[in-house]
């Protein structure tokens, strides 16, 4: 499902992040969108937190036998 796709490459990224904050003590999204407090940030921050959590339910979905998500 493309949604299912969108959601892990969103929660790919703010995994990413998170590594150079861990790291290297650099927020990425703050870097480029003008701090932590600022408007597209906060945006950018919540839509990854919704897409973490849409992957959750990835977990508890039945597969198809080749693999596939139903």
């Amino acid at each position: 499902m493309v949604l299912d796709r969108i959601a892990l490459i969103l929660v790919i990224i703010g995994a990413l992040n998170w590594g150079f904050v861990g790291l290297f003590g650099l927020d990425l999204v703050a870097f480029f969108f003008g701090g932590q407090m600022a408007a597209l940030s906060r945006v950018i921050y919540a839509v990854v937190g919704i897409a973490g959590l849409w992957c959750v339910s990835l977990l508890f979905r039945e597969r198809e036998p080749g693999g596939a998500v139903a």
